[in-house]
């Protein structure tokens, strides 16, 4: 199969459409934040997340067409996320995507929202050399994986506990900084001093990672002294969570070699990993690859782009598939 696709995502709290050519190039790309809507509960409400995206998945959806200037007489697919995700958003994204297919009379494809993550390391440039080691990043998920080639995994290791995207938040959420919390943290992070010696967790326990006793500790400081400094605890934490990551891209390096390490998800975004983890594989001799700022946090261009990997091993989904919230990654 060749030609359009047109990818849809909804899995928590971006309501996201594009249309994605076989050859990877993204002809559109639209997402509808609803960072504003949940900013003053300090993290995504699964109600109001599904009710907006009712509201804003047809707009979305005629804004990436229009963008890329087809119709629906012009695509040969639809690719959407299936989970993991918000159960009631996963379902209006796969609602709207079915009955277009039905209504263009073409097939469809269900997309695992973990393996866009990891496709979109294509939308970093054409040379995407295999194998390679992956660290996926986000608000819910942090692991590590290695893939012999596209579209075959191997899991290295994952969180035993919170992510790292989701211990950004708690400590942001604690100190009154906002959601998300990610970029607050690492802009005073920016202006502070790696001073307080926070702990480092499973630094030296193979792939595993574990931020929930990192995120305590630092409450724990911040209530024994009333005094911190808010840019040096946001320098501490930030340097623990990177020497985290860092080390264990490391280990992966030194075990296996790949030419390539990937990092995708929402905090591949994060300044501050760009520059540790390019360090890090420069020194090793290997390439890094990280898609653009703008397609690391969640968009529909990385579902297209795993959507057509799809059809091209597997083919079309039948058209009884329904929302996965807990849906795992397949591993070879």
């Amino acid at each position: 199969m060749s030609g359009l696709l047109l990818a849809i995502e909804t899995s928590c709290d971006e309501t996201a459409a594009a249309v994605i050519s076989d050859a990877y190039d993204v002809r559109s790309s639209v997402v509808a934040s609803q960072i504003d809507l949940h900013a003053s509960f300090g993290g995504v409400v699964p109600e109001l997340a599904s009710r907006a995206h009712v509201e804003t998945i047809t707009a979305v959806i005629d804004r990436a067409l229009a963008q890329a200037a087809v119709t629906g007489s012009d695509l040969s697919a639809v690719a959407v996320t299936c989970g993991p995700g918000l159960v009631g958003a996963l379902l209006v994204g796969i609602a709207t995507a079915k009955s277009l297919a039905l209504a263009w009379g073409i097939p469809i494809v269900s997309v695992n929202h973990l393996e866009g993550h990891l496709a979109s390391v294509f939308l970093a440039g054409d040379d995407v050399p295999f194998p390679q080691t992956s660290l996926l990043v986000s608000g819910g998920h942090c692991m590590l994986t290695r893939s012999p080639s596209v579209g075959h995994h191997q899991l290295l290791g994952e969180t035993v506990d919170d992510s790292i995207g989701e211990a950004y938040d708690k400590v942001a959420r604690y100190f009154g900084l906002g959601y998300p919390g990610g970029p607050v943290l690492d802009r005073l992070a920016g202006s502070g001093d790696d001073v307080l010696h926070f702990p480092r967790p499973m630094l030296g326990d193979g792939y595993a990672f574990s931020f929930s006793g990192l995120k305590t500790a630092v409450v724990n400081y911040a209530r024994a002294d009333p005094a911190f400094v808010i840019e040096d605890v946001a320098a501490s934490f930030v340097a623990a969570c990177m020497d985290v990551l860092c080390a264990k891209i490391l280990r992966a390096l030194e075990e296996f070699g790949d030419p390539a390490v990937a990092i995708v998800g929402g905090v591949a975004a994060s300044p501050i990993l760009r520059r540790r983890a390019q360090a890090v594989v420069d020194a090793f001799g290997s390439c890094l690859l990280i898609p653009p700022q703008s397609m690391a946090t969640d968009n529909a261009a990385m579902i297209g782009i795993a959507g057509w990997q799809k059809l091209a091993a597997l083919g079309a989904s039948r058209m009884d598939f329904g929302p996965q919230p807990d849906l795992r990654l397949a591993f070879i």
